[in-house]
């Protein structure tokens, strides 16, 4: 959420950066958002000018009492109770007209970075380095269910009859490497220097609004009946929230956490569930990295975070690329995003198996994250990034670890969790 006093500085910035994003229908609500501030900052005069009046208007009424000039005090007694309505009055409409605005700025798309590539959707994102070389082997590779299938590794009849379409059950030694990467993810960030820390898988809508805009938040989450509480999409949102209405002590500052949480996502939009796989899904586990820093350091963080994410793919020998998203491919709080995507054998092109994003202040802004400076308090700047996601990680592994008779070789970093198991047959 931008600041209102940088909208109304700097409206054709603003509208400019609406553009970028392709989002030409939110246009009219800069010129809307400054009219709301007018009329705001105008109740608000109106309002300390009658309590002014007020407060002169009672020590009046205590003088003339003395001198006992009763009439003139009672006829100042009720121009008091006239104020007092007024002022009953002009508070509510500054409450509706605070609330429009909020509503409003929370529309308003952040500030991309002038390095973000102008364009539609993903289609036109960016591609930025290669890392390992992609391998096709010379056999035909199965689609990932049949890989799974083959090594009795998944069951989607049972899944479907207990929870429908796009849930899963894993099973024997498929299961143990799904564990086995995100143990392995864990440690990989503990050694990082991150904390470890298992987060609420249900958060409250302050919090939902705080860390996403109200068009992720009705394709994602799923809501509690009867509660104000909502299902994770990621860890990323508790984790975020758990800094909510807080004064931070700059000396802490970086508070580096990788979390671990299952997720749950309604999936709705052009993509849909996936009847037959795992690749878009109802439920997945997954390990997050979040950064909340001082704004001068976050784009430094940026670059560390996503490059995290490549050297945990490397090290299990999966070829992986880095795309940089585009303006249209960007949610409206992203200031920068780089999306990294693992190559895929039997499709012979790469997917999105992570996604590392810079939100600037615009998480922090929204749920009161604050720095405590020399010269006054200012706005933290907060980052997230994917350290390892299965079930889309672990297609890109079966993939590139398929052998001709079948089997599945288990990456040498993930052998001590699967018990020393160096292949899956």
């Amino acid at each position: 959420m931008l600041d209102i006093k940088f909208v109304r500085q700097n409206p054709d910035l603003v509208k400019e950066n609406i553009k970028k994003k392709f989002q030409d229908a939110k246009l009219p609500l800069v010129d809307e958002a400054i009219e709301l501030d007018v009329k705001i900052r105008d109740v608000k005069q109106e309002g300390d000018t009658l309590r002014a009046r007020r407060n002169a208007a009672s020590g009046e009424i205590g003088k003339l009492m003395r001198e006992k000039r009763v009439d003139e005090a009672m006829a100042i007694k009720q121009e008091v109770v006239e104020i007092n309505e007024k002022l009953v009055s002009l508070e509510k409409d500054e409450t509706e007209l605070s609330a429009r605005l909020k509503k409003i700025m929370m529309t308003i798309p952040n500030i991309i970075d002038p390095s973000v590539p102008i364009g539609k959707d993903d289609s036109e994102n960016v591609e930025v380095k290669r890392y390992l070389e992609p391998r096709v082997p010379e056999f035909e590779v199965p689609y990932h269910l049949d890989i799974i299938e083959k090594v009795n590794g998944i069951d989607l009849d049972g899944a479907r009859k207990v929870s429908g379409n796009g849930f899963y059950y894993l099973m024997g030694n498929i299961a143990r490497l799904h564990s086995a990467v995100l143990s392995y993810a864990r440690d990989f960030m503990i050694n990082k220097g991150f904390t470890y820390c298992i987060p609420p898988y249900m958060i409250r809508s302050d919090v939902v609004t705080g860390v996403m805009s109200f068009a992720e938040m009705d394709a994602m989450m799923y809501k509690i009946e009867g509660e104000d509480l909502y299902l994770i999409g990621t860890s990323e949102h508790s984790m975020i929230g758990k800094f909510i209405d807080t004064l931070n002590d700059k000396a802490k500052l970086p508070y580096t956490l990788t979390s671990y949480s299952p997720c749950f996502r309604k999936e709705k939009g052009a993509h849909g569930i996936e009847e037959r796989g795992i690749y878009r899904i109802h439920q997945f586990e997954k390990q997050e990295m979040i950064v909340v820093c001082e704004p001068e350091d976050s784009f430094d963080w940026f670059e560390k975070l996503y490059q995290y994410t490549v050297e945990l793919f490397v090290s299990m020998e999966i070829p992986v690329r880095t795309l940089e998203c585009c303006s249209g491919d960007l949610a409206d709080l992203k200031v920068k995003s780089i999306d990294v995507e693992a190559w895929s054998p039997r499709q012979k092109k790469y997917f999105e198996v992570g996604s590392c994003s810079n939100l600037g202040d615009a998480q922090a802004r929204r749920l009161g994250i604050r720095i405590k400076g020399e010269n006054g308090n200012y706005f933290a700047h907060t980052l997230n990034n994917t350290v390892v996601a299965p079930p889309r990680m672990l297609i890109a592994l079966l993939e590139n670890h398929l052998q001709e008779d079948g089997s599945i070789k288990v990456p040498e970093v993930l052998r001590p969790y699967m018990g020393g198991l160096d292949y899956i047959r």
